[in-house]
């Protein structure tokens, strides 16, 4: 009796010893509960928040001009598929938008639809035939002319937000067919089955790592990866993974499996190129293959999803054994779960992986002109308009000129890499269209590709010679005093400066040359007809003309200026001589043409803009001047390599001691300047004719210009004169030569014959040029 009640007494002290405790454990279950509860309805919050807003900052996208085809077009076949190589054409049958098949001179493709600022322009099958460097014909899939055919642009860039995130956002019905079976069939079978989480995956993932003794399986879902990606860390921890299947369920809860899964082709990591990340399939397939996402067939949609499990380890350009031998297993995956066939997956092993090679035309990296759109852009938007809105920037950037430039530049410096101080010469490049303004190609560094100091914008040296025809303009323009054959007196002088410092110029071979005609001192880069011009017509007359021709710098009219002492970029020269080339008529220079939303709505175009600033009288007698410094003058070197039948115009300039080799010159459809010099503005072995003009002269060659077209103004008339004395002549006097003068200042008729010159360096001149 006694052992019994001590043992219920000890019994009843155990329970009440226990209830205490079993309280608090009740109570703080309930507060983990409240806590946990509190905590879901933040993560809740979280999640909707960010997934029904603006989900992603998509960087502003640049686009080339799209390449628009006419019969009568000035385009070489060649040029023609290399562009569409860098567009991502396929060679093969002509079955779908963008692929293409060449057959001799003709070519046929399927162009692809695409979203202009004018509107959409439908995918269209066309036929192209080329005749010599021009398209001959343009046909329609069923034989019908076609007055004009675009292509879609290239894209040459984007402007980066400062995590440098990229991707092209994509829509689910945009994927090509087998993505969303083959991604499901990898990385989440379970996935329309699912609430978020996948208990079967998470058994199966613990099993095989369990057994194996190490982690080769996750049970991550396709959800759970996206909340990762998207809301998380890559932090590895129990809380991180338990928020993260929490996130999953909640985002299941409010979002169908559609969303998620289009969601997750825009999140996931694909790459890095460069500090750019890849994001998403939509820009991986650019990325990878230069094609549109929905392009892609089996095995490259079976490349990229192997690259989910690891974007750096499976990169094709890096470790393409690794690559595909991930692409083959996937295929057999995809067999397993029958996604495909046998036949068909074995026909895809056979494929090659297909990845655009690094450094092509398609690998986007264009740094000189991207800068000149950003500085032009950062005048009307904000930064964090142009890095998050994903806006659409259209350019006059082309492609094809500016792999000519580059190619010409490389050439030049293979052929001076011997010459002494040309490893440390740097270079800049502007190639525009003299008629529009429009910048079509750009290089900011003798290693175009890269990004650093843009030379094209931002180097301002002296522009030496480059000013001449400043001053010869100036002259012209007063017909009653000067013309193309008055007399200048090229021989020595000095002046004393308000400083008292002596002014003594020289030619460049340090002889004088007596008394020349004034296209001479032009052609010849005389430097002391030229400074005794420019003094007699006055320093602040001539700096007065170069302000009219585009340039708003100011200098200070001291003498030097008339010798190009006066700096400037050669992106103002372009601008100078855009006026030159354009009869009189300024046009400001552009490289953006319009920008669009990232929905396609037109907001802002940027219109050609012109005003006439000069006679076209005057300016008809400077370019007659400048295409005789290609005949007969510093530039003459240029028919060594192109026909003497392409009729250019164009500048030398050189400074003191060649630290700067300066050309600028013009065709009927290209005008380009370059610029050659070292960076620290050390002295180089080349002068304007033997540098920068040598690279300007590869670059025409390549480009193949129309040959320059002046049309006879109204007030400007062709007389005979005799070509030893400049008097007017008989057109049947064996000397006598046609010139052209504004009407009213060319000498009188002339009718007799062989009168003796009285300047005997004309005559050795005249010599030569009629030979």
């Amino acid at each position: 009796m006694t052992r019994s009640r001590s043992s219920r007494s000890r019994s009843k002290r155990r329970s009440g010893g226990l209830r205490p405790w079993l309280g608090w454990a009740l109570k703080l279950g309930l507060v983990g509960l409240v806590v946990l509860a509190g905590f879901a309805v933040y993560l809740d919050a979280v999640v909707q928040e960010k997934f029904s807003g603006k989900r992603w900052t998509v960087p502003a996208k640049v686009y080339a001009r799209p390449l628009e085809l006419f019969v009568g077009l000035k385009l070489a076949k060649d040029d023609f598929l290399t562009e569409l190589d860098a567009l991502g054409y396929r060679r093969e049958a002509v079955t779908g938008p963008g692929s293409v098949a060449v057959s001799g001179n003709s070519v046929d493709l399927q162009t692809r639809g695409f979203q202009f600022y004018e509107g959409a322009e439908p995918s269209q099958r066309i036929h192209v035939r080329f005749s010599g460097d021009f398209v001959a014909g343009l046909n329609q899939a069923d034989g019908s002319d076609l007055a004009v055919a675009r292509l879609e642009p290239l894209l040459i860039g984007g402007l980066y937000p400062a995590h440098q995130e990229d991707r092209i956002l994509i829509k689910l019905d945009q994927v090509p067919p087998y993505l969303v079976d083959t991604l499901v069939a990898v990385e989440d079978r379970e996935f329309f089955h699912h609430f978020g989480v996948s208990p079967k995956s998470i058994a199966r993932a613990f099993w095989i790592n369990a057994t194996s003794g190490q982690l080769l399986q996750g049970g991550s879902t396709l959800t759970q990866q996206l909340v990762k990606n998207f809301y998380l860390t890559n932090e590895r921890s129990l809380t991180r993974k338990a928020t993260e299947a929490m996130m999953a369920v909640l985002l299941e809860l409010h979002y169908d499996k559609r969303e998620i899964l289009e969601a997750y082709l825009n999140e996931v990591f694909l790459g890095q190129d460069g500090q750019r990340a890849v994001h998403g399939f939509g820009l991986a397939s650019q990325y990878f293959f230069s094609q549109p996402l929905s392009e892609l067939k089996l095995h490259q949609v079976a490349l990229l999803v192997g690259m989910v499990k690891g974007p750096t380890y499976y990169n094709p350009r890096r470790n393409p054994e690794r690559a595909l031998e991930r692409r083959n297993l996937v295929l057999d995956v995809l067999v397993e779960q029958g996604v495909v066939t046998a036949e068909e997956a074995e026909a895809a092993k056979q494929k090659p992986l297909g990845v655009t090679p690094r450094g092509s035309m398609a690998d986007s990296s264009y740094p000189a002109f991207l800068d000149l759109v950003k500085r032009q852009l950062r005048q009307d938007y904000r930064e964090e308009d142009l890095t998050e809105e994903g806006l659409r920037i259209f350019t006059s950037f082309d492609p094809i000129l500016q792999l000519k430039a580059e190619s010409a530049l490389n050439e030049s410096f293979k052929r001076i890499s011997g010459s002494k101080g040309a490893d440390q010469m740097e270079a800049a490049m502007v190639v525009t269209n003299p008629e529009t303004g429009e910048i079509q190609a750009l290089i900011g560094s003798r290693q175009p590709r890269f990004a650093g100091f843009n030379r094209a914008l931002d180097a301002v040296r002296p522009i030496g010679s480059l000013i001449k025809p400043v001053i010869y303009l100036t002259a012209l323009e007063r017909p009653s005093q000067y013309t193309l054959t008055s007399w200048l007196s090229d021989e020595p002088f000095s002046i004393k400066g308000q400083d008292g410092q002596v002014w003594k110029p020289q030619n460049y071979d340090h002889k004088a040359h007596g008394t020349i005609y004034l296209y001479q001192g032009l052609a010849n880069s005389y430097n002391l007809s030229t400074a005794k011009l420019g003094l007699e017509l006055g320093v602040p007359n001539v700096l007065k003309t170069m302000e009219r021709l585009g340039v708003s710098r100011e200098w200070p009219a001291y003498p030097s200026m008339l010798l190009g002492a006066g700096a400037l970029s050669p992106m103002e020269v372009t601008s100078m001589y855009l006026t030159l080339a354009n009869g009189g008529f300024n046009t400001p220079l552009r490289g953006i043409r319009s920008v669009l939303t990232a929905d396609g709505e037109p907001l802002k175009r940027y219109p050609f803009q012109i005003q006439q600033r000069f006679d076209p009288g005057a300016i008809y007698l400077v370019q007659n001047a400048m295409q005789r410094v290609m005949r007969e003058g510093t530039g003459r070197s240029v028919y060594n390599q192109l026909p003497r039948s392409l009729t250019l115009a164009g500048k030398t300039g050189t400074t003191n001691d060649s630290r700067d080799s300066w050309f600028a010159g013009f065709s009927q459809d290209l005008l380009a300047v370059v610029w050659m010099g070292r960076d620290d503005n050390g002295q180089t072995p080349f002068t304007g004719a033997t540098g920068a003009l040598q690279v300007w002269t590869g670059f025409m060659r390549k480009a193949d210009p129309l040959p320059l077209d002046m049309p006879l103004p109204d007030n400007v008339t062709q007389a005979w004169i005799d070509a030893y004395t400049g008097q007017g002549s008989d057109p049947s006097c064996p000397n006598a030569v046609q010139m052209p003068y504004i009407r009213g200042s060319e000498p009188p008729p002339g009718t007799a014959c062989g009168i003796q010159a009285p300047v005997d360096s004309v005559m050795d001149w005249v010599r030569g040029w009629l030979q």
